[in-house]
């Protein structure tokens, strides 16, 4: 795999360095691409991250040499998803794609010798800069994060010290013989 720069975050770095442990046990031929992805990263906070870079889960408009575009979702696993429309990591292209900036292309070389050349078309979705998105709208709104709803506060229900509450039902509540 050869490419400019590589940016991944604290999680997307965790994750491959975690693959890269269970591959090396295997003695996987992804081992060496993965070695040169963790080696040549720029790693970022999670808050930090360009909202243009791939990132795991991110929705991704990419090319393959002079083929059609092809839309996916990067994911960790390939049972993520419906088929065709994920992604995972695993594979040569997807740990490829991995850290790359829309307009970036990137060569792969698949085991049996053949190269590829990955643009990165567009950058459909990011999590990162959608929960970004998110709790900047929730700020300015002077909402709770994650649109959370306080439904019943302690200190709201306080009362001084002998002060009796007052009653909650004001009507008769004798239900009579019946209820016996």
């Amino acid at each position: 795999m050869t490419s400019t720069n590589c940016c991944l975050t604290t999680k997307d770095f965790a994750v491959l360095e975690v693959m890269l442990e269970r591959r090396r046990a295997f003695a996987d031929p992804i081992v060496r691409m993965l070695e040169h992805k963790l080696s040549g990263a720029d790693v970022v906070p999670i808050d930090s991250v360009g909202p243009d870079i791939v990132t795991l889960n991110s929705r991704v408009v990419f090319g393959v040499d002079a083929g059609p575009a092809e839309t996916r979702t990067l994911v960790q696993h390939e049972v993520r998803g419906p088929v065709g429309s994920s992604l995972s990591v695993a594979t040569r292209r997807g740990l490829c794609m991995l850290g790359m900036a829309q307009g970036q292309t990137a060569t792969v070389e698949h085991a049996d010798g053949r190269r590829e050349a990955i643009l990165i078309k567009a950058v459909l979705y990011q999590p990162e800069a959608a929960r970004r998105t998110v709790r900047q709208k929730d700020q300015a709104d002077e909402r709770r994060p994650h649109g959370l709803r306080l439904v019943y506060s302690a200190a709201a229900d306080w009362r001084p010290l002998g002060e009796t509450a007052g009653m909650r039902q004001t009507e008769e509540d004798d239900p009579g013989p019946s209820a016996a």
